[in-house]
């Protein structure tokens, strides 16, 4: 039987299971994958969407289940629902390892094509990061309300003084000066770890 049905007997039965597999019962394990795998198969396939990724989760299920059977108590809740949880767990781990790896190698791939950029334009790591970072900044200053990217451009690029501001925009002082702060605030959180390389 692949899905059991949700009776009585049943929870006796997985109850019973579950004790033989505290003991260290292979036999009690392959009965559990017998009950189990259909369903459990679904539930990582619901968050996969692979069946040679979700064949590994459901070994990877049964095995952590033969490991820790002895933290099952059927207090509290039913079989069924402890092993559906940890099978999702699993299968949401694989898909982060997946992101994980992806991430790292797409690092990767700036980090080498970075370099072949050097190579073949003959320009040094500083400059190149230079050029960067003014194109990271260029690209949340264009993400400013019009307003705020205003005033930092006057503020920071044209050298003029709040007060010059206030009275060229016609725009109150105070007014000037909240802008300001904000969009030096939202700067400072969109740029965060890179800062140091700015300042």
């Amino acid at each position: 039987m692949d899905v059991p049905p949700d009776t009585e007997s049943t929870a006796i039965e997985d109850k019973e299971l579950m004790e033989a597999l505290v003991q260290q019962n292979s036999l009690a394990l392959e009965r559990l994958h017998r009950r189990y795998k259909v369903i459990l198969k679904a539930i990582i396939l619901q968050v996969l969407h692979d069946e040679s990724d979700a064949e590994d989760v459901l070994q990877d299920v049964f095995i952590q289940v033969w490991k820790q059977a002895k933290n099952y108590s059927s207090e509290k809740g039913k079989l069924c629902n402890w092993l559906a949880t940890l099978a999702r767990r699993r299968a949401i781990d694989l898909v982060r390892q997946h992101s994980a790896y992806r991430r790292a190698t797409g690092r990767y791939e700036v980090a080498y094509n970075c370099l072949n950029k050097i190579r073949d334009e003959g320009r040094t790591v500083e400059q190149i990061q230079q050029k960067d970072l003014k194109e990271l900044m260029e690209y949340y200053l264009r993400r400013l309300p019009i307003s705020q990217r205003q005033v930092i451009h006057m503020t920071f690029f044209q050298g003029k003084s709040q007060r010059e501001i206030s009275s060229l925009t016609g725009t109150p002082l105070g007014t000037v000066k909240t802008r300001i702060e904000l969009a030096i605030k939202k700067l400072g959180h969109a740029i965060g770890g890179i800062r140091e390389k700015i300042l």
